[in-house]
């Protein structure tokens, strides 16, 4: 009971500012607007660490290169945590523990953005049916018009309704189910 308590408050911890990182990632890389409540909130929850180690690591080519660093520590940082839990130690083969750890934490770093694409595809849909004007609109907008933009070159409205997203939805989800597959075949990651 206390394991899966930990469990879950490291999760928890760890998976907010994980999402958090991933999200000022794609918010600077898809170019959607940082003066709003969402963006406010992401820069005050990472700014502490991003900052600084801004000053050490450069960007390259539009991307963020520190936040994507920071996050994939922290989500190896979480890997280790909930592994100790669960009685595994990296004592045996610390190189091979290393490279498998990080490959598990990249893995799972692609496995939380496609369910953030995900999420914020619903959360867009929904504003856009609710009320499209909403100030968090060009937000969400910004951050999937790019994935919508392939299927719309190709695919119709269809009595003025978007088929874009499902679309989409639909490509992340066999793509979970691809790095699902992976995942299994990697000691550790499934």
């Amino acid at each position: 009971m206390l394991s899966q308590i930990g469990h879950l408050l490291i999760q928890t911890a760890f998976g907010v500012f994980v999402y958090a990182l991933l999200l000022r990632f794609y918010m600077q890389w898809l170019r959607a607007p940082f003066r709003n409540p969402v963006g406010q909130f992401v820069s005050a929850i990472t700014d502490w660490l991003v900052k600084p180690v801004r000053r050490v690591v450069p960007g390259l080519l539009g991307l963020d290169l520190a936040t994507m660093l920071i996050a994939w520590f922290a989500e190896a940082l979480m890997l280790v945590l909930i592994y100790w839990l669960r009685g595994l130690s990296f004592a045996s083969a610390p190189g091979i523990a290393a490279g498998l750890l990080f490959t598990v934490a990249a893995m799972e770093l692609l496995r939380a953005s496609l369910y953030l694409l995900i999420g914020v595809i619903v959360v867009q849909v929904i504003i856009s049916w609710v009320n499209p004007r909403a100030p968090l609109a060009p937000v969400f907008d910004a951050l999937t018009r790019p994935f919508y933009a392939v299927f719309r070159r190709v695919i119709p409205t269809i009595g003025n309704v978007d088929l874009s997203p499902l679309f989409v939805l639909v490509v992340a989800q066999i793509l979970l189910i691809l790095l699902d597959n992976v995942a299994r075949l990697v000691p550790g990651g499934g």
